[in-house]
């Protein structure tokens, strides 16, 4: 079952490829009609607890294409959902192998250091059986779309930053603003960028309810974790920096939310639409991916 599967409609810039959901499904339905499939279940712990639970079938062996579908679903479950512990339930031949391939000397060392640096822990692989994998526990909330009252949306880009100030959805003020944030050392300069903005956003309003912010690179818990905006800035600062959403969170006393602007572009998408279930996909100076499920989260 090696071979390449052949698209529907052909890449014309690249007529070698095959989406790799072609070749999962063709692998799950094999190993579900030869009798002979187990279950594989994997959990992705990341902040605060929270666990995301995946379930599907492989066959017992650790053959070249089990061993191939159980990478890739592993790679694109740490990209899409994230995390720093890994927990494989099944076959302890193929969570072995996951082990060794997602290690600090495996293949998927980048994905590891990747993952240890975005929730400040070690990345971490553990073998169980499929019935002792920790259960989901998820934090399911709406991603936006709040038109009412007087709000300030903010976007952090590499070569300007933007803010917008809007009432009851209809925009009062905005501006396009260059900068220089990737050569900056000090963190003092990404504060007070972002700080005058709002400030003459909020001259615009009569007060302020709340604001949301959409920022390239890994966002955790309103925090940047991995971001080219400030890949000048030391180690010994990054904390610093890093948190720059929640000190204007605490200077303000009002709700603020910042996300990937990825997952922003999927929002926008979503009321554009008006439908739920939207991929985004952010071409800036650097590409970014996000997504809004079916339920608006």
């Amino acid at each position: 079952m090696a071979d390449i599967q052949k698209p529907s409609v052909i890449a014309p810039l690249d007529p070698g490829f095959s989406p790799t959901v072609l070749f999962n499904r063709r692998y799950t339905a094999a190993a579900g009609a030869s009798g002979k499939s187990v279950p594989l279940v994997l959990a992705l712990e990341r902040e605060n607890g929270l666990i995301s639970r995946h379930k599907t079938v492989v066959m017992p062996h650790a053959d070249a294409d089990t061993l191939r579908y159980v990478e890739r679903l592993v790679k694109f479950l740490l990209w899409s959902r994230g995390g720093w512990r890994l927990v494989v339930g099944g076959p302890p031949e193929i969570g072995g192998y996951l082990k060794k391939v997602y290690s600090a000397e495996g293949e998927r060392a980048f994905d590891c250091r990747t993952m240890a640096k975005a929730y400040g822990r070690g990345f971490v692989v553990e073998v169980t059986e499929a019935d002792d994998v920790p259960a989901a526990r998820e934090r399911c909330v709406s991603a936006g779309g709040h038109l009412s009252g007087c709000r300030i949306g903010f976007d952090l880009g590499a070569s300007d930053h933007k803010v917008c100030a809007v009432i009851d959805g209809e925009p009062v003020f905005s501006e396009e603003v260059p900068w220089d944030p990737k050569s900056q050392a000090d963190p003092a300069y990404h504060y007070h960028h972002l700080s005058s903005a709002l400030h003459r956003a909020a001259a615009a309003m009569p007060r302020v309810d709340a604001i949301g912010g959409s920022s390239a690179g890994v966002i955790v818990d309103n925090e940047i974790r991995i971001a080219s905006l400030l890949r000048s800035i030391p180690d010994e600062r990054f904390g610093e920096a890093a948190s720059v959403f929640k000190r204007i969170r605490e200077e303000w006393k009002v709700p603020l939310v910042v996300m990937n602007d990825g997952d922003v572009t999927a929002l926008a998408g979503a009321l554009s639409l008006r439908t739920n279930g939207m991929l985004g996909i952010a071409m800036g100076s650097s590409e970014a991916a996000g997504f809004m499920d079916k339920q608006g989260r």
